[in-house]
């Protein structure tokens, strides 16, 4: 349970003020249609996290438990780094995407905005961290949710009221916290799941 829970906790830090959720309120704006846009979000957040689960789950059986510790330190801080840089809202200039049913086009394009992503990123460190496939992408998943959901049914008076800057610190925070608490424990010598 406690990767699902520091899973979901740090990716919906993460995410707010994110370009993903910047596109969740920009969808929203446009087409005022939420559910169909939920629906794209969930499954791109599935299928992009599943494969940085995988990945993550792959380095996790592939790097010597030494060089997995200090990658994972490492991956943690540069994360606490990176949810500080603000990301900028999508371009409302580009081609039309009324032409495809919105569902897909939601699912496209949030799977796209995640590619090299900070959240993505992050599902990657997780599952290499927690050996916990399923845990981590559920939580991921749950997180990009949290933070989501929210942005698409209230859309612009959300926009107006949230500290971004402030939950942004929160995040970076947690990272550093993360990143602290690998670099204090023992180094494990051997990988167990």
């Amino acid at each position: 349970m406690e990767a699902f829970f520091i899973s979901a906790g740090v990716v919906a830090l993460a995410e707010i003020g994110d370009k993903t959720q910047l596109l969740a309120f920009a969808l929203a704006a446009r087409y005022r249609r939420p559910v169909p846009i939920i629906i794209g979000i969930v499954l791109a957040t599935l299928a992009n996290h599943a494969l940085a689960g995988a990945i993550g789950a792959y380095v996790l059986q592939r790097l010597g438990p030494g060089l997995l510790h200090w990658l994972l330190i490492g991956s943690f801080l540069g994360m606490a780094i990176w949810v500080l840089i603000p990301d900028k809202p999508p371009r409302e200039d580009g081609p039309p995407i009324a032409s495809l049913s919105l569902v897909l086009t939601t699912t496209v394009a949030f799977f796209m905005a995640e590619m090299g992503d900070k959240t993505q990123f992050a599902t990657i460190a997780l599952a290499a961290r927690y050996a916990s496939f399923y845990a981590v992408v559920a939580g991921t998943t749950t997180g990009m949710l949290l933070a989501n959901v929210p942005a698409v049914l209230l859309s612009q008076r959300l926009a107006e009221r949230v500290p971004t800057v402030w939950v942004h610190r929160t995040a970076a925070l947690v990272f550093l916290g993360l990143s602290v608490a690998l670099l204090v424990s023992p180094m494990p010598s051997t990988l167990s799941p």
